[in-house]
């Protein structure tokens, strides 16, 4: 066979049969957890792949077009040649519009994968030495897909993606000193600026991606080098790993799963509309969109500017604006604090053994807490960021909704991160199998 000779031939000049063995051979835990990491590689690929297909339609350019396709209340209307690309995208391609959603709910369970994924890493340990490093590139990925997935969300230059790229630009322009510069620098100008939607393009489509492709397989590279974690349990021990090979039992799953994650994505396109441009209208800076609300991944950062008190105060002669806390502070600190986990905890703890085997939630409950009042904080956070559209269905006004959800930001991280800790605690002391197996005492 030509393969056979094929295969032979660069194994004789390359000598990749040894490493294509131990790499087959490489056991993976059972574990459905640990399909986590790979839901978030596979959306990935999905966004690979929809990416480049959206990229053969979508105008880059913030010039004036004229639309013509087959949305009636826009035909005639002169708008950017982005957000008529997008229109024309979405009604007059060609499987179209099943692609640019199935790419949005691809982007959106991309980024719920990665935050499932180093859950899951944070309260089982597993970011504990020698996997310090990776937990590192997990964190950074999450920045990233952050990154790209608002950069997507704000290049069809339609009135809602424009609303939110102005409340990030006045994030930015909100750092003393060097906002107004880094906003020139990101958009070319002041906003909106004729090389705003070129550069989102650029961001997206390439510095982005490239990073997270590069991250990516570092990421894999230190997995298949290091040993694979894995939880307690009979004939566990930290020297070796119980579960199936990758060659083919493991690799048969997993593209199983890929097949499931492909035609769960596809089928969402295809049936659960999101992101209607057509309806919301072209970007125009002195119109906005209420009720609105932005992608889950960053209703956080919106739902803390809606509940973060104006305040405003000067330091040196130089304004800091209200925007600045809320929006840089909260975010900057939010991401040091995922940095900094793993070397706090050991410094806390003093153990720098290396760890194979996963704890139990419950078997930190300091930790427990800490992650469930993070969670629940964060949960608030996306929640206040619909705060008029609450408001709207429950008929109430706007200023009492903020004012219940101020309030639930402080009590609610607390009544969580404590029952967390107790619950934690008990089922450690009483090693019951379950919440159902506490006894009263």
């Amino acid at each position: 066979m030509i393969t056979d000779r094929l295969a032979r031939a660069l194994d004789d000049r390359l000598r990749l049969s040894p490493i294509t063995r131990r790499a087959l051979a490489k056991v993976f835990p059972d574990h459905w957890s640990f399909m986590l990491g790979e839901i978030a590689l596979y959306s990935f690929v999905a966004l690979i792949l929809t990416g480049v297909y959206l990229t053969f339609f979508f105008d880059a350019s913030s010039g004036d077009r004229v639309y013509r396709g087959g949305y009636a209340p826009l035909d005639g209307t002169t708008t950017s040649a982005a957000y008529a690309s997008v229109v024309r995208l979405s009604w007059d391609v060609r499987a179209g519009l099943l692609i640019r959603q199935a790419h949005h709910w691809a982007a959106v369970v991309f980024v719920a994968a990665i935050v499932l994924h180093l859950s899951r890493i944070f309260f089982t340990g597993a970011f504990r030495r020698p996997r310090e490093l990776n937990w590192l590139i997990g964190v950074t990925m999450l920045t990233l897909a952050l990154a790209n997935g608002f950069t997507g969300y704000s290049m069809p230059d339609d009135l809602l993606s424009g609303l939110g790229l102005r409340i990030l630009t006045s994030v930015v322009e909100s750092v003393p000193l060097v906002g107004t510069w880094l906003v020139s620098l990101g958009l070319g100008g002041e906003f909106p600026s004729d090389e705003m939607i070129p550069r989102l393009f650029i961001t997206h489509v390439l510095l982005v991606p490239a990073l997270l492709v590069a991250l990516v397989s570092l990421h894999l590279t230190i997995l298949v080098r290091q040993k694979h974690s894995q939880f307690r349990g009979p004939g566990r021990t930290e020297h070796n790993v119980v579960g199936s090979r990758l060659w083919p039992s493991y690799a048969l799953r997993s593209l199983a799963l890929f097949s499931w994650v492909l035609a769960v994505l596809f089928a969402l396109g295809g049936l659960v509309q999101i992101n209607p441009v057509w309806l919301y209208g072209p970007f125009a800076p002195a119109q906005s969109t209420s009720p609105a609300q932005p992608d889950w991944y960053v209703a956080w950062g919106d739902g803390a500017l809606r509940l973060f008190p104006p305040w405003e105060f000067r330091i040196a002669g130089y304004l800091v604006p209200a925007p600045f806390f809320p929006g840089v502070v909260l975010g900057g600190l939010t991401f040091l604090a995922l940095y900094a986990w793993p070397f706090a905890e050991r410094l806390r703890t003093r153990d720098r053994r290396p760890h194979h085997l996963l704890d139990r939630p419950r078997d930190h409950p300091v930790r427990l807490s800490v992650g469930v009042a993070a969670l629940t904080f964060y949960a608030v956070l996306v929640v206040a960021a619909g705060d008029d559209i609450i408001a709207r269905l429950l008929r109430l006004p706007v200023y009492d909704v903020l004012a219940v959800l101020r309030v639930l930001l402080f009590v609610l991280p607390v009544l969580a991160g404590a029952l967390a800790f107790l619950v934690a605690r008990a089922l450690r002391r009483n090693d019951a199998a379950g919440i159902g197996g506490l006894t009263r005492a």
